[in-house]
């Protein structure tokens, strides 16, 4: 027995095709993700260059330190607004496929350690969720 073939990116979810609420192309989330990296890189940098003025010392890049404002970015923005800064940017938003309701706290964690991992983000299926959101019961779509 065969199931029907999936017409678009969404459907399996009772998403809509096109526009507000549909799934988020690859291209709109790679730009918010970029994004929301350089701006993470940037706020821990200020912290490194501010530290390392009161420290003689290290006065390197931020290395590892910009996970920090890249979680809470991922994590607030999840729980505050349904995005991200760089998801506000393009136009697209975090929602849950389970229920109607906001993501939990629970969700917006284990979906932004999968996401810091990279590997689960690149890894989707047809709907074109990566692994971080079927974990999550979330997805990524228009605004």
């Amino acid at each position: 027995m065969t199931s029907p073939r999936q017409a678009y990116r969404g459907e399996r979810l009772g998403l809509p095709a096109g526009g507000p609420g549909s799934i988020a192309n690859f291209n709109r989330r790679a730009v918010a993700f970029i994004v929301d990296v350089i701006a993470s890189a940037l706020v821990a940098g200020l912290f490194v260059a501010t530290l390392s003025h009161s420290h003689s010392g290290y006065g390197g890049l931020p290395q590892n330190w910009s996970l920090i404002p890249f979680c809470v970015d991922y994590i607030g923005g999840m729980l505050f607004a349904g995005r991200t800064v760089g998801m506000y940017l393009v136009g697209i938003r975090i929602i849950r496929v389970d229920r109607p309701l906001a993501v939990n706290p629970w969700q917006a964690l284990i979906r932004t350690l999968l996401l810091v991992i990279v590997v689960p983000a690149v890894i989707t299926d047809k709907d074109g969720r990566g692994l971080h959101d079927r974990v999550a019961a979330t997805a990524v779509v228009r605004a």
